[in-house]
């Protein structure tokens, strides 16, 4: 029944389900390779030969067995299954080195230009992000910050911020800390691949966003389980960057910033590398995050045929969040959202925000864009059978009727703490059978 209802869901969006992997029978252990699954050992060099191995035969699954295989980047090629069984943990190396190539720093798992690239089981791949991230006094207690100062470090001047440059025990890949934080990479990225799967494993304390298909297509991420500490910065769970034919569904996602995200690029480039377009996003459920789901704040390419239903959000900032601002808008088309349920929200149940401004760590805040261009458009929204017990704001607006048009929000029930609506682009935002509840005085 669910399969039948996946198809009609892609359907609707005019488009075709996502294509399935196509990965051969053939299979290697990595223990074949001399890997040694202690924790200590750097298992880089055994990755490395196995995925080769595996290639030689035309693709295959590459088996990992309980243990913890500490290594460096695993680079995927064609046809092939990353396969973690239960008890495997995959974990990156603290050491920044074993990423740097002098220029940059490569993602733990990756493939780019690819086909047929998958990851399964039951285990774990774990990004060791303390080692990469920094850290915002304001955002730790006090024993957590001696603790973060036991490792070395380097606090900012006044002391609002950690860094995890001047390590007692790890060296540094550059000398300047905001040189170096700007380094950090992601856990899982693929970069302009087709048939991609990511199917029952669990990522976690990624140095920055842990699960990133960019512009790909023939997307299925089912059964994933992405967790970081609720402070981690740019902690991101799932961000699809200009993707396409992509499903995710029965995710559970904990992490520091945004749960399950769409962008589409910035500026001109991104008008040639297209939109997001035809996902389905649900049965997921989302814990912390500054979002339970979120488009933005980069989506110029646009975002088209997007359905988002049957997710749960508990204990976000927000729960639909919908971000942008010049310079890294695009428009919005056929966005249906539907049978969400959230509670505990911090801050708005909905909102909609044209003026978003990024905040790097240790620098200042961007500032607004001195131009009009690529101004962000969000249209063509439907949310509709929406339950939020809990939250500062139900519904906000913040941006012109320009910006902000087309909306219409129906059959829904919010109860609000401080404010039942902000809404500024009237009459861009349309309420239709919308219940605002709150304590009655």
């Amino acid at each position: 029944m669910l399969l039948f209802a996946l198809i009609a869901a892609f359907q609707t969006l005019g488009a075709q389900a996502p294509a399935k992997v196509n990965i051969p029978a053939a299979s290697v252990s990595i223990l074949d390779y001399g890997a040694v699954p202690d924790g200590i050992t750097l298992n880089t060099e055994a990755f490395r030969k196995a995925v080769s191995a595996l290639e030689k035969k035309g693709g295959g699954h590459l088996n990992v067995p309980e243990g913890i295989f500490l290594t460096g980047p695993i680079v995927l090629k064609d046809c092939m299954d990353l396969h973690l069984e239960r008890g495997a943990v995959i974990l990156m190396s603290p050491d920044k080195r074993d990423f740097y190539d002098g220029k940059s720093v490569k993602p733990g798992i990756s493939a780019s230009k690819r086909h047929d690239v998958s990851i399964s089981g039951e285990g774990i791949i774990d990004g060791n992000g303390a080692w990469w991230r920094p850290v915002k006094r304001s955002k730790v207690s006090d024993a957590e910050w001696k603790e973060f100062l036991k490792m070395g470090g380097t606090v900012s001047g006044d002391g609002s911020l950690w860094y995890a440059s001047g390590l007692k025990h790890l060296p540094d890949i550059v000398a300047d800390p905001k040189a170096q934080e700007k380094l950090r990479t992601h856990l899982v990225r693929f970069t302009d691949c087709e048939r991609i799967s990511v199917t029952g494993v669990t990522l976690q304390n990624s140095p920055k966003f842990h699960l990133v298909p960019q512009r790909c297509k023939d997307i299925t991420i089912d059964g994933v389980t992405v967790r970081c500490p609720w402070n981690a910065q740019n902690g991101d769970g799932i961000d699809l960057m200009q993707c396409q034919r992509a499903l995710i569904a029965h995710c559970t996602v904990d992490v520091g910033d945004d749960g399950i995200c769409l962008k589409a690029g910035a500026g001109e480039k991104a008008l040639k590398d297209g939109p997001c377009k035809d996902i389905v996003i649900e049965y997921n459920t989302v814990f912390h995050a500054h979002g339970g789901f979120v488009i933005g704040s980069e989506f110029s390419g646009g975002m088209e045929n997007i359905t988002v239903r049957h997710n749960t959000f508990c204990g976000t900032d927000t729960g639909l969040r919908f971000k942008s601002a010049p310079e890294r808008g695009g428009r919005t088309s056929n966005i249906r959202i539907h049978d969400i349920q959230m509670t505990d929200i911090k801050d708005q149940a909905i909102v909609f925000q044209t003026d978003y401004a990024d905040r790097p760590a240790g620098y200042e805040n961007n500032q607004a864009a001195k131009t009009q261009n690529f101004v962000p458009e969000f249209t063509d929204v439907e949310i509709t059978r929406v339950i939020c017990r809990g939250c500062a704001v139900a519904i906000k607006a913040d941006g012109s009727e320009e910006s902000i048009h087309g909306i219409k929000i129906s059959d829904s029930v919010f109860f609000w703490y401080s404010s039942p609506t902000q809404i500024s682009a009237t009459p861009g935002v349309t309420l239709e059978n919308v219940r605002l509840e709150s304590f009655q005085d």
